[in-house]
C-alpha cells in the first residue's frame, strides 16, 4: 500500500478551514515570524497555491513567494489582503503576558497588588 508523503498529508487536513485556522494559530505562538508565513503559505497551497492566492489578491505571484518566504517580510496591507483572499483574519487578543493600564488601575483603585 503507497504511503503519502508528510507534505501531502497536511496539505490535505489544511483544506478544512478549521484546522488551517488551528494550525495558523499554533504557528502564530512561536516567537520567530517565519514560522507563521511558512505555515501561511502552506494554507495557501492547500486552497488552491499562490497562483489562485495572486489572482484573489492582485498580488503578483513572485512577491507572494517573496512574501511567504525565510526570509518575508510582508507589510501587513499584504498580509492582510492575503488572509482575507483566504477567509480569515487577523484579530488581537490579550497575551495574559503584561496587565493592562485599565486592570492595574483598578487594582489600585482597589488596594491589590
Amino acid at each position: 500500500m503507497p504511503t503519502k508523503s508528510y507534505r501531502e498529508s497536511l496539505l490535505e487536513r489544511l483544506k478544512d478551514h478549521g484546522q488551517a485556522v488551528s494550525y495558523l494559530n499554533a504557528a502564530l505562538e512561536d516567537d520567530d515570524r517565519r514560522v507563521f508565513l511558512l505555515a501561511l503559505k502552506d494554507v495557501a497551497d492547500a486552497w488552491g497555491g499562490m497562483k489562485k492566492l495572486s489572482t484573489a489578491t492582485k498580488l503578483n505571484r513572485e512577491g507572494l513567494y517573496r512574501a511567504l518566504s525565510e526570509k518575508g517580510n510582508p507589510e501587513l496591507a499584504s498580509l492582510t489582503a492575503m488572509l482575507k483572499s483566504l477567509g480569515l483574519s487577523l484579530a488581537v487578543k490579550e497575551s495574559g503576558a503584561k496587565e493592562t493600564t485599565k486592570r492595574r488601575k483598578a487594582k489600585e483603585k482597589a488596594g491589590v497588588k
